[in-house]
């Protein structure tokens, strides 16, 4: 493995050096703003003559101060974003016979979710420039360029299927006239009987082909999303057994047969005007995701080791963003279980008040985090509600989750207020030193005396949706997220008026991406919807998610709705 520095970008994450090409044979380093490195590759650090580990914190000219490496070039490109390629020459600590080396590379600039630079990776490959290899260097400018549009275009989100199908379409028409990504299936498949002994079951997650081949695709290659059992002397499971391409250039029928998943497709084939294939196989971190199938038709030319080199690199670096998307697939599923499992409904409250909750998982763009609620009936009718938001995300958020929530029933069976209820659970989080912040709001209705205490711990106000169609927010005290052990938590006393509606969020509901949070909340003000007289608060609450949630939601959204019921309180409008 090699070298990599701990980042500290706050956008930048693991996936950055999972595009990369990690065990590719161009060299590959990433430099912060400062232009220091922060990432070789093992190519990268060989070609250098210096360890990985003596790269990282030290500026290109530190390392090589005998190559220009052109930094005034890469400030450019920091300051613009447009990708530049160069080439240069000299010597790097390497041992070497060569008089003069020369190399060629591109910079791609990095940017986090806002657009702001965050650093460059460059590409580099060691080219000849003597006139009889200067096709080398066409071919090398030509690879560095075809890597620097795949990794803008092939790995954009964290869904496996998405990511190839933009690996399918990214090849056509630039490598082939149609190409399919086939994929191992999970592991559990419901209904699907067991391959035969040697036969290799892959699923068909992508395929894209030219206008022409369109309407043909399906019945040559068969359905998308389907499994096809390919028998052992077929080309992909020879390609996933040496992993190495295979090439088959205008072969014979009785080859094709052979290399085919359907031997007896091969006249559909034919019809086709395929005459040609290469398969790739689509490895990441040594293992085996599936592999890639690439044809030709018609007039094109067959597969050259040019093509299937450039397709080799291609596919390396693909099968890193798929299974950067697989791995994610699998955490968040998992996380998503865990989470519905331990985020059971709340009992009921007592009678007088109606409640109503929703939760919304995060799309595919991010894990799963802490949101939860909850609701606690307590003696003399009163019911504490509760809504909370663990700080970070995945599967120990979701277990952090349910270890405050447990928490806070106990606490607030002590029959305190909500503040102290909140001084005590911030003194018991702070106690365990891997425990994670969250946040923390507390409502203790009390129907009989028509009274809401509050109480925040760092969460996001409530709201209160009137009769008139007005929506405002509860003035809260600013305090800390419980675990920090400062406490500092500040009771509010509201009086209440039958029928409207106390609302408790977490931030999923309002807040956007590069939004300042007045923005957030004035958007939740001016809400204008009327409270029916009667009927399910549930539809209320659905109503309200239609508004501001755009499906797949972009973080985890959870809404708990009250209201007292008519007969519970006198008519006294809820304010401070």
């Amino acid at each position: 493995m090699s070298h990599c520095e701990a980042w500290s970008f706050p956008e930048l994450d693991q996936r950055v050096l999972q595009q990369v090409m990690d065990g590719s044979q161009a060299a590959v380093g990433i430099l912060d703003t400062g232009l220091r490195y922060r990432y070789v590759n093992p190519a990268l650090a060989e070609m250098n003559g210096v360890p990985p580990a003596e790269h990282i914190g030290r500026t290109v000219a530190e390392v090589l101060p005998d190559v220009d490496a052109g930094e005034d070039l890469m400030r450019e490109v920091l300051a613009d974003g447009r990708s530049r390629e160069w080439t240069t020459s000299g010597q790097t600590r390497a041992a070497s016979a060569l008089e003069r080396r020369y190399w060629h590379g591109a910079y791609h600039r990095l940017e986090d979710a806002d657009g702001r630079p965050l650093g460059l990776v460059g590409i580099v490959l060691e080219v000849s420039a003597s006139r009889l290899q200067q096709r080398d260097l066409e071919r090398a400018r030509a690879r560095l360029a075809l890597l620097d549009r795949a990794a803008k275009r092939i790995g954009t989100g964290l869904d496996m299927d998405t990511t190839c199908g933009e690996l399918a379409e990214f090849l056509v028409p630039i490598f082939a006239d149609v190409a399919t990504v086939m994929v191992f299936p999970p592991e559990e498949t419901d209904g699907l009987r067991l391959p035969p002994h040697g036969v290799v079951r892959m699923r068909r997650a992508a395929i894209a082909a030219l206008p022409a081949m369109m309407g043909t695709w399906t019945k040559v290659f068969g359905p998308l999303g389907g499994y096809v059992d390919f028998p052992v002397g077929a080309a992909i499971p020879r390609c996933l057994k040496t992993g190495r391409p295979v090439v088959l250039n205008l072969v014979s029928d009785d080859e094709f047969g052979t290399a085919a998943p359907h031997p007896d497709r091969v006249r559909d084939y034919r019809a086709a005007g395929i005459h040609s294939a290469l398969v790739v196989p689509l490895v990441a971190r040594g293992e085996s995701l599936g592999a890639l199938t690439m044809t030709r038709t018609g007039d094109s030319p067959p597969f050259s080791d040019d093509d299937a080199v450039a397709a080799e690199a291609l596919a390396g670096r693909a099968a890193i963003s798929l299974d950067n998307a697989r791995r994610f697939t699998r955490e968040h599923g998992i996380a998503l279980e865990l989470q519905r499992a331990l985020l059971s409904e709340p009992g009921p409250p007592h009678p007088g008040l109606e409640v109503a909750s929703r939760y919304l998982p995060a799309g595919n763009s991010a894990l799963v985090g802490g949101d939860w609620y909850d609701m606690v009936r307590l003696s003399y009718g009163r019911t504490l509600l509760a809504m909370g938001d663990v700080m970070g995300h995945g599967v120990e958020a979701a277990v952090d989750m349910s270890h405050y929530r447990s928490m806070l029933r106990v606490v607030a069976g002590s029959e305190l207020p909500p503040h102290l209820i909140l001084r005590r659970l911030d003194q018991l989080i702070a106690e365990d030193p891997a425990s994670r912040p969250a946040t923390c709001a507390l409502a203790l209705m009390d129907p009989a005396r028509g009274v809401c205490s509050y109480a925040s711990a760092g969460h996001l106000p409530p709201a209160i949706l009137r009769h008139d169609a007005t929506a405002s927010i509860l003035p809260v005290p600013a305090a800390p997220p419980l675990g920090t052990g400062h406490g500092g938590y500040k009771p509010v006393k509201l009086t209440c008026l039958p029928g409207e509606v106390l609302l408790l969020y977490t931030d999923g509901l309002i807040e956007r991406r590069g939004e300042d949070i007045d923005v957030s909340l004035a958007r939740l003000t001016g809400l204008r919807l009327r409270l029916p007289p009667r009927g399910d608060l549930g539809t209320l609450v659905d109503e309200i998610l239609s508004r501001f949630v755009n499906r797949p939601a972009q973080d985890d959204v959870a809404v708990l709705a009250s209201r007292l019921m008519r007969r519970s309180c006198a008519e006294r409008p809820l304010t401070p």
